[in-house]
């Protein structure tokens, strides 16, 4: 054989070979190439395939079954809340239950008087009941009076952080108001109200308000029972399609404004021009406080502030012609006087104020109260929560009271007489406890008690000891025989030095170098950091016990420490502080007690307060002139074993019928 013609015969395959590189990144690029074209193939064939599937069978498992979709959106029953004056919602409320059952589905009717939100609306979270709520607006903008406790609820929890933007997050909802458009300024407000409410706490508006009009000439559709029935037909096509199961509405595929349902995701829609400002509108930044009183104010208020700032820069001491020639004026501007009482706060004088706490409520009710009654043996339920002064020298960023309260390192404002603040804060507190009177859950002993206060919480907002007739408001507690728990924010050393004799005295320590409380606290006073040493020497002299907290926050919750982790902290700054220990705990509050050991005889802790013979101690105190002295230990009591460190009940009162509830997770409530 040839060897010659044997190479050339052979010399394609030794070029393949000595080329198989290319020959290799071609065959890759050829099978890329397919594996692309057949996912593209499949995804066309797969959209055809959803587009020619009727929409109800979209919602079928592949066993034929219902999927974890539609359960999601079925419905097992209505519930319909109502609250009425003269009748006509209760009517409609029945009409409306009528028409529900026609559909095959479970209704229960409530009126709201016999309802607790605090116990029961939470459950709706869960649930898959759709709540309709049928509710009328009375006299001046008012709820009936049988749903004016829910609607006060609502109110708050809305404007509480601590329940938050997701609370409710998950019930459905539907409201329908009734009212008159002749009374402009408050048309069907009770309706509007419930339903911003609904919305602000997290629930699911399944169809838009419907609004009743009592006034046939502006009626939309002729009679307030005309409005109903177009109303109630809209709620019952809504409440069919839900029970059928539906995709979530748009799911992004349709331009705003044109799906059909897009009007129940709305936040704030309305059916009236007057509702389609911003004062619906909550702050859609996710960090800022829920009580910021900034949230729903119109652009008329902010317009209004806008005009009181420069004024207020150009200085508090200049003369005007409502308060005379060089006089002082008010702490409290009209715009700020609104929004606080919007708020709840029980205004007094011009620089004062007075609020129902959340614990007070729950004593009311026979439950627990706040770490002061663990620590301390301060019934909640006879404890008055007031300021006599509403500004405060620092701006701190965990404010969760508001953020527009007045600023000043000195007093330059107008003063009201402490005889005055204290009467009308006892008034104005008396006639918030008459308001749970009926309430359902309220114990009729507890609301008798109630009425009495026997506790002054001077830790509303603001700085209190800025006031300047401090001493005499004091004095003026302790002969009404009303024990002061006063809290100050460590910047102003020489008033706590001249502090007279008060039962418990706070100082809030929000951090532990200069550079930290420099950002935390926010302080008006450049030698903040000397003040706030100062507060600590001056506060020693005064021989109380220290005691820390971590009872509120308008961050997130993800700023706030589980209570384990609280525990932990605690135990190791113990380790660190000599002659001190742990002696109380509130699991609920996330805050425990640390305490010297002068406070525990043999093995028993005594944090309690004999508040009786601290009474008598002050009396002798002021006839003696200021001479006799006496410390924390003179008036101390046996503290309970419940309210004990480690104690089974982690600082609940076996007496609240709720205490074995345990709170496992993280929690920023308190006082």
């Amino acid at each position: 054989m040839d060897p010659a013609g044997a190479w050339d015969s052979a010399s394609p395959w030794v070029s393949l070979w000595t080329n198989r590189f290319y020959v290799y990144v071609g065959l890759a690029c050829g099978i890329s190439l397919w594996i692309c074209f057949q996912m593209v193939v499949r995804r066309r064939d797969k959209s055809s395939q959803e587009r020619s599937v009727p929409k109800a069978s979209q919602d079928l498992g592949t066993d034929g079954s219902i999927s974890l979709q539609r359960k999601e959106v079925s419905v097992s029953g209505v519930k319909i809340f109502y609250g009425s004056q003269t009748g006509t919602a209760k009517g409609f409320a029945a009409s409306l239950a009528e028409a529900v059952t026609s559909l095959g589905l479970p209704v229960a009717v409530v009126d709201l008087k016999d309802y607790d939100p605090d116990d029961h609306l939470v459950e709706e979270v869960t649930g898959k009941n759709v709540c309709a709520f049928v509710v009328a607006t009375y006299t001046g903008g008012r709820p009936p009076h049988s749903a004016q406790w829910f609607y006060r609820w609502l109110e708050e929890a809305a404007g509480d952080f601590r329940f938050g933007k997701t609370y409710l997050k998950g019930m459905r909802y539907a409201v329908f108001g009734l009212g008159n458009s002749a009374y402009a300024s408050h048309f069907n407000k009770v309706g509007k109200n419930v339903d911003k409410w609904l919305w602000t706490l997290g629930a699911h508006r399944v169809v838009a308000r419907g609004e009743g009009d009592c006034d046939v000439a502006n009626s939309t559709h002729g009679s307030i029972e005309a409005d109903f029935r177009a109303w109630k037909a809209r709620f019952l096509a809504r409440l069919h399609t839900l029970e059928k199961g539906e995709k979530k509405p748009c799911a992004g595929s349709c331009k705003r404004g044109q799906c059909e349902s897009s009007a129940e995701e709305e936040p704030f829609e309305s059916t009236s021009e007057d509702e389609s400002g911003a004062e619906d509108r909550p702050n859609p930044n996710p960090v800022v406080d829920v009580e910021d009183l900034g949230r729903i104010v119109s652009c008329a208020k902010r317009e209004k502030r806008e005009k009181e700032q420069p004024e207020e820069k150009s200085g508090l001491l200049r003369s005007s012609g409502k308060n005379g020639p060089g006089e002082r004026r008010a702490m409290i501007t009209p715009a700020l006087r609104e929004a606080l009482t919007r708020q709840g706060y029980q205004l007094i004088g011009s620089h004062s104020g007075v609020k129902l706490c959340r614990w007070t409520k729950s004593m009311l009710r026979g439950r627990g109260g706040c770490y002061k009654h663990t620590f301390y043996g301060i019934e909640s339920h006879r404890c008055m929560e007031t300021t006599p002064s509403l500004a405060c020298a620092n701006k701190c960023v965990f404010c969760w009271r508001h953020h527009t309260n007045p600023v000043g390192t000195e007093w330059r404002w107008k003063m009201d007489q402490p005889e005055v603040i204290l009467k009308e804060s006892i008034e104005n507190h008396q006639s918030m406890i008459k308001q749970f009177k009926g309430v359902p859950g309220v114990k009729e002993e507890r609301f008798e008690e109630g009425m009495m206060v026997k506790h002054c919480a001077l830790s509303l907002v603001g700085e209190p000891i800025m006031y300047p007739e401090i001493n005499r408001f004091l004095t003026l507690l302790h002969e009404c025989k009303i024990s002061s728990f006063l809290v100050t924010n460590a910047q102003f050393p020489v008033e706590i030095r001249n502090l007279k004799p008060v039962t418990q005295l706070y100082v809030s320590v929000d951090a532990s170098t200069k550079d930290s409380l420099k950002k935390i606290d926010r302080p008006l006073f450049k030698d903040f950091w000397q003040r706030f040493l100062d507060s600590l020497k001056a506060l020693a002299a005064k021989g109380v016990t220290y005691c820390g907290e971590s009872s509120a926050s308008s961050l997130t919750m993800a700023n706030v420490p589980w209570h384990e982790e609280v525990v932990h902290f605690v135990q190791d700054l113990v380790d660190l502080i000599p002659d001190y220990e742990i002696a109380c705990e509130h699991e609920h509050s996330n805050c425990l007690l640390i305490a010297h050991k002068r406070f525990k005889v043999g093995s028993e802790w005594w944090t309690w307060i004999d508040y009786d013979r601290f009474q008598e101690l002050v009396r002798e105190y002021e006839h003696s002139g200021g001479s006799a002295t006496f410390g924390a230990q003179d008036y101390m009591a046996r503290t309970p074993p419940w309210a004990v460190f480690g104690a089974r009940e982690r600082g609940f009162d076996p007496k609240d019928t709720r205490y074995q509830r345990k709170n496992k997770s993280k929690d920023i409530s308190g006082c």
